[in-house]
């Protein structure tokens, strides 16, 4: 059963940071096939934080310089680091991993980020 669990979600306060874990099992994605959305109340879910096929990696441009994300190819896992959090970065976030033709929504963690 191929499963993306997201951890490292909370309330931190403006200017802080939080780093999320998003760890696959059941199957081994490729490097570029896993990134992160986030979802706001009444808001549409978008894309955060990726890799190219290239393996060069992309960002929203809301989050861009703030926020990184990295993975650990053996662990089959990785990781959004999220620096100078601002109250509007207050989301669910998800890890989101495709591989043909499925694509996977880990359950999402909240972050919430109070001024």
């Amino acid at each position: 059963q191929v499963q993306l669990k997201e951890s490292g979600g909370g309330l931190v306060q403006a200017g802080g940071s939080l780093r999320l874990s998003c760890a696959a099992s059941g199957v081994t994605f490729s490097s570029n096939a896993i990134d992160w959305y986030r979802q706001a109340p009444g808001k549409q879910r978008q894309l955060v934080a990726g890799f190219t096929s290239t393996g060069s990696t992309k960002y929203a441009d809301s989050v861009r310089g703030r926020f990184t994300i990295s993975r650990d190819n053996a662990d089959n896992t990785v990781y959004l680091q999220m620096n100078s959090l601002k109250p509007e970065d207050t989301a669910v976030y998800y890890c989101h991993g495709f591989r043909w033709p499925v694509n996977y929504w880990g359950q999402g963690t909240q972050v919430t980020v109070s001024s």
